[in-house]
């Protein structure tokens, strides 16, 4: 693949670059947090399919811009606007994004993600699929999709149907953060290097294969917080329901009893909507298998999340006005009935369906 230059690039919002062995993405738009636009994803994809026939290129690099961090998920507001207008250019963004996911993760070259700072959404889609994921001490890795009346997709279900115990869960419901320690207990990374050796890896990667300059860069990420709160997490989210999940984090003794409170507290604040879609979605995801079914299974549920009141009114309280208080449909967990829920994960109809190579 020929390497762009800005005098061939009107859309600089995404870069490539070949340097020595390595195809180079970047993610440009770091004011943005390098959030995901259609015409990013569908040139991040043609560039990785040239690169996996080309022989000059042996494997792939993606970064974002800026200090900030990889990607905070994909353009929201438009997709606020997108649903509010009753629209289907949501849809088309998520069937090309999601099949950029499935590629990512069938990559038939190692696929380096360097997940360096904010990692959310979106951008998980585009790095903890990939064969080699690196995070620092500036990680910040969440699938916060609760807080804005939505539901973890981009094959995020998929990776948190497969943490540990019920660490996957946790993550679905409260759209908590987490650093690089966690992150690699719960498989969404697989290397810790430390922020300041970034541009020494990147420059190695340009002349020696990933898995021989890995072990020049990487140490121990330090402590995280997951793996001493498994007990209550694993008792807690085990439960059928997420109404018998907020009982039982209230209703935790000490040591636990803090930090179990904030959890259902930080859940409680979510669209009740949207959690009981993310319990049943990732419930569905660990029995699918591949990640293809799952992204099938992501699919139907975003796109009928576009009918739902809650999608719109959850990015208009968190970034259109800002006033972080969203206003839920129905407005409590009660509210929402098995039909409700059932309704997210109902067939498209022909010719709606994501279709996957």
């Amino acid at each position: 693949m020929k390497t762009e230059s800005a005098a061939d690039v009107v859309d600089d919002t995404v870069l490539f670059r070949v340097e020595g062995r390595t195809g180079v993405v970047t993610l440009n738009r770091p004011r943005a947090l390098n959030a995901l636009t259609r015409p990013m994803v569908v040139r991040i994809d043609a560039a990785l399919a040239a690169w996996a026939e080309d022989p000059a290129v042996e494997q792939v690099l993606i970064r974002g811009a800026g200090e900030r961090g990889l990607c905070a998920g994909g353009d929201i507001r438009a997709i606020h606007d997108d649903a509010k207008a009753g629209n289907t250019a949501s849809a088309a963004f998520w069937a090309d994004e999601y099949r950029l996911n499935a590629r990512i993760a069938r990559y038939p070259k190692p696929y380096v993600a360097l997940m360096d700072g904010i990692v959310m959404g979106g951008g998980v889609g585009v790095s903890a699929h990939g064969s080699v994921r690196i995070v620092t001490e500036r990680s910040r890795v969440a699938m916060p999709e609760t807080g804005i009346g939505f539901v973890p997709d981009v094959g995020g279900t998929h990776l948190l149907a497969r943490a540990p115990g019920e660490l996957g869960t946790h993550l679905a419901l409260t759209g908590t953060a987490v650093g690089a320690a966690d992150a690699l207990l719960c498989g969404l990374a697989d290397h810790f290097v430390p922020a300041e050796r970034l541009p020494g890896l990147t420059a190695a990667l340009a002349r020696t294969p990933v898995h021989e300059v890995l072990p020049r860069f990487t140490t121990g990420p330090g402590d995280g917080v997951l793996a001493g709160a498994r007990a209550w997490i694993d008792h807690c989210y085990a439960a059928g329901t997420v109404e018998e999940i907020v009982e039982r984090l209230l209703g935790q003794d000490d040591p636990a009893a803090a930090e179990a409170a904030e959890a259902a507290r930080t859940i409680l604040a979510k669209s009740p909507t949207a959690l009981k879609v993310t319990l049943a979605a990732v419930r569905r995801a660990a029995g699918l298998g591949t990640l293809e079914q799952v992204l099938v299974q992501e699919f139907r549920v975003s796109c009928n999340a576009l009918a739902s009141p809650d999608l719109v009114e959850g990015i208009r309280a968190q970034v259109v006005d800002k006033d972080r208080t969203p206003r839920w449909s129905p407005a409590t967990l009660a509210g929402v009935g098995d039909a409700e829920v059932r309704r997210f994960f109902a067939p498209l109809g022909e010719g709606r369906e994501l279709r996957l190579p």
